[in-house]
């Protein structure tokens, strides 16, 4: 049987406070970047909580990092397994490196490569697999039951909901109260950490999940209330190609987040280019969904004050330059 690191379904403000004093001098306080020219462009204050800058290259290692701070000295010296696409097995294999503990990491084949190199380069062992052919969970549970390794779940877990939800606690400390959050979503773990956060921090302010329009499986679950999925999705934003949201994640979301929607990969790129010209920041493509619902005019925000979540600027520079 597949040992997991064990959580309870419900997160707690405490829980993300409790998260904020375990990553203390481990987590980068990333930065908050504001541009004139682009409030401006959509008559909003914006204020960018720049994750790209985070250990890793994305918001990943604090849930990561939290979570693996959880686990007992057993299963510490046995070892811990993920799955990922590349951000979360990047986070986890650069917690393992601070905690001394062992991580192998099950990644698609066609993963970005410079996510695969980097979580090699952060000493986790990388097994790749076909998203066609085969399943990442029934990986994960074969190998979990061969090796006796505990794993760490991308989204759906406790300790990572609320290691993320620091992200919007540092934003909030730092800028004061919101009217809008626009948040990434992928499995869901960033967005409910967040909009939880924002619920007790700023509670006039309004959570926003963004997907990419090919992978609207969280969209779909938000207004139909009912657990939706999506295969692969053919999009640039391989940081938000899950399948579905969790059983930790959806029902937080559908009790904190405001709304759900959607950008086009289109949009995503054309997002990607204003962050580069005015902010100078390398953005991939899931990094700049809540930007995009912003700067695309996808969500009404005339007049208020905006946090946006730029979760991640892992990016090939090759394909960053030739989407550009």
């Amino acid at each position: 049987m597949m040992e997991t690191i064990q959580a309870t379904d419900t997160v707690r403000f405490a829980d993300i406070e409790n998260a904020a004093s375990t990553l203390a001098g481990q987590a980068h306080r990333t930065p908050v970047l504001t541009s004139r020219a682009l409030d401006r462009h959509v008559s909003a204050r914006l204020f960018f909580k720049c994750e790209n800058l985070q250990r890793a290259g994305a918001f990943k290692f604090r849930g990561a990092f939290n979570a693996m701070s959880r686990l007992t000295d057993h299963q510490r010296r046995n070892g811990v397994l993920a799955y990922s696409s590349g951000n979360h097995a990047q986070a986890v294999a650069l917690a393992g490196r601070e905690l001394g503990i062992p991580t192998t990491i099950i990644m698609p084949s066609d993963a970005p490569q410079m996510k695969i190199d980097a979580t090699r380069g952060y000493g986790g062992e990388v097994i790749l697999y076909d998203r066609e052919t085969h399943s990442r969970e029934d990986l994960a549970a074969q190998m979990s039951s061969e090796r006796g390794l505990t794993l760490v779940p991308p989204f759906d877990n406790q300790w990572i909901v609320a290691g993320q939800g620091t992200v919007a606690r540092e934003l909030i400390e730092d800028v004061g109260t919101l009217d809008s959050l626009l948040v990434p979503c992928g499995g869901g773990g960033l967005l409910s950490g967040c909009a939880i956060a924002a619920a007790a921090m700023s509670p006039g302010c309004k959570t926003v999940g963004v997907e990419p329009a090919a992978g609207d499986d969280g969209v779909r679950s938000f207004k139909s209330g009912t657990l939706q999925s999506v295969k692969n999705p053919d999009t640039i934003a391989d940081g938000a190609r899950t399948s579905s949201l969790g059983q930790i994640t959806f029902p937080l979301i559908r009790r904190y987040v405001h709304d759900m929607v959607t950008a086009t990969d289109d949009q995503l790129i054309a997002t990607m280019a204003l962050l580069a010209e005015r902010l100078k920041l390398v953005v991939e493509p899931t990094g700049a969904l809540g930007a995009a619902a912003a700067l695309q005019g996808i969500v009404p925000i005339e007049g208020q004050r905006v946090g946006i979540v730029i979760s991640g600027g892992n990016v090939e520079l090759a394909r960053f330059a030739h989407w550009l």
